[in-house]
């Protein structure tokens, strides 16, 4: 488990990635990637944990940007 929470995190990390898009590309559930990068990768690497929540963070601060984006999306069939 700590190989794949360090895994998810270099990934995250390298391609700024969201927590949706890790689970994709690993065919894990979205809550298995948040429970291995929010619980246990502080327990292990603090310095890429950080680096991960620094990601996180951004992705989080615009979220609502990128639904917005997806429901014009959807209504103007494009």
């Amino acid at each position: 488990m700590e190989e794949r929470a360090e895994r998810l995190a270099q990934y995250i990390v390298e391609n700024r990635t969201t927590v949706r898009a890790a689970a994709q590309k690993f065919g894990i559930s979205k809550s298995t990637v948040h429970k291995d990068i929010s619980e246990r990768l502080p327990q292990f690497n603090r310095a890429l944990y950080l680096q991960v929540k620094e990601v996180l963070d951004v992705n989080k601060a615009q979220r609502h940007i990128r639904g917005g984006i997806a429901t014009r999306k959807k209504y103007r069939g494009t």
